[in-house]
């Protein structure tokens, strides 16, 4: 690389200084007084001159990048040693000015959203709130000077409003989720939340919902809502199967395997981990499907099509008014449609279930160890019980 590149038309030479613009670059000077190629100074800032090829039309360039955090010619030097190494590693950032904080976020949300099957509405709904938090605290600061004591900051300040360590924690996936994307665009090199661990939190104690009461509430809303008996099937479904209430709307009379007695849960793919499950009927869940399959509608696939569908054949949207009514109706407040899930694998966990297969009927990833943490003191009985039935003696063993 020649120390004496053709600089920018606005340049002139003066014997080892060019003139650029509203400053001079002057030759950086070793020990010895001689000048280190391609290494310049101007208004008391070192700068190192590099051939930088655009990876999009494959053109060369000279460029002269500032090297922050060096005071003198020994660093400028190391510095700049670094960023030949990255550039022959092809891990150089973009050297040109990278766009602030909540400019990007911007671009990163338009992304998605002319490219809507790389994520769904409701994550990308949740992530622009979360998001919105990141925008206000650091929106100002262009990507590359995003710091880890700022991402700190953030974090602290949040514990310090009394905010919970869960959301805390999906706050910081929003984030790092526009951040890696900005690094696929070429402008990071590193997160600036490496080696950031998720802050613990301990779950909130759900009250347990009683069969009767689920069964109250229904009873009200059909008293109430002319899409009563629908949202009672609804209600009961996921009290007998711990699905979601999206996936539940999602369901079709395909999905129930009527030989192998298992209902499939997520066969579009849509539910939170993108993966299909089966869950094994029980008695209730088997006599309920039974019963809902007599209601029927003859010119609809799914098991609750949408009332206002007309020839379109669509599902449900929610039940959140008829909910509201219902609860009003029966006298209970503290119940919502999560809680048929809890409902569910409580009494799953209560009826002795390992938590393995808890887990494989509900869609966690985890083996069971999620359930354990917040349903295992719900089996201190159930395993009182199993230790009685340890046997410390020697057991014979009988030859075939």
């Amino acid at each position: 690389m020649q120390g004496n590149a053709t600089a920018s038309k606005t340049s002139t030479t003066i014997g080892a200084q060019r003139r650029h613009g509203g400053g001079t670059y002057t030759k950086a000077i070793d020990a010895r007084k001689r000048p280190i190629r391609g290494l310049w100074k101007r208004n008391g800032s070192f700068y190192a001159q590099l051939t930088i090829e655009d990876p999009n039309t494959g053109r060369k360039h000279v460029k002269r990048v500032r090297l922050d955090d060096v005071k003198t010619v020994a660093q400028a030097t190391d510095a700049m040693v670094n960023l030949k190494k990255k550039r022959r590693d092809q891990k150089l950032p973009a050297l040109k000015q990278a766009p602030k904080f909540d400019d990007y976020a911007d671009e990163y949300f338009q992304h998605y959203a002319d490219a809507p099957n790389l994520k769904r509405a409701s994550t990308l709904k949740t992530e622009k709130i979360n998001v919105k938090k990141w925008r206000t605290h650091i929106g100002h600061v262009r990507l590359n000077k995003i710091t880890k004591p700022q991402v700190m900051a953030f974090i602290h300040k949040r514990q310090k409003d009394g905010v919970t360590g869960r959301t805390i924690n999906l706050e910081v996936i929003a984030f790092r989720n526009v951040m890696k994307r900005a690094i696929d665009d070429g402008w990071l090199v590193s997160l600036p939340t490496e080696n950031i661990r998720p802050l613990k939190w301990t779950p909130k104690k759900r009250s347990l919902v009683t069969l009767a009461e689920i069964q109250s509430v229904c009873d009200a809303a059909v008293k109430v809502s002319k899409n009563g008996v629908q949202f009672t099937d609804y209600v009961l479904l996921m009290a007998y199967c711990g699905s979601r209430k999206s996936e539940t709307l999602r369901l079709k009379w395909s999905d129930v395997d009527w030989d192998r007695k298992q209902l499939i849960v997520g066969s579009d793919g849509m539910t939170k981990n993108g993966k299909s499950r089966t869950v094994d009927f029980n008695e209730k869940l088997k006599r309920h499907l039974a019963e809902m399959q007599t209601r029927e509608a003859p010119d609809s696939d799914w098991m609750f099509p949408s009332p206002q569908r007309g020839k379109n054949d669509i599902s449900a949207k929610c039940f959140v008014v008829t909910m509201r009514m219902a609860k009003e109706a029966a006298g209970i407040t503290d119940f919502g449609f999560h809680d048929c899930r809890h409902f569910f694998i409580s009494f799953c966990v209560m009826s002795g279930i390992d938590y393995m297969t808890i887990a494989k009927w509900v869609g966690h990833q985890d083996g069971g160890i999620l359930i354990g943490k917040v349903y295992g003191h719900l089996s201190n009985e159930h395993a009182q019980q199993q230790a009685q039935r340890i046997n410390f003696e020697p057991t014979t063993v009988k030859s075939a």
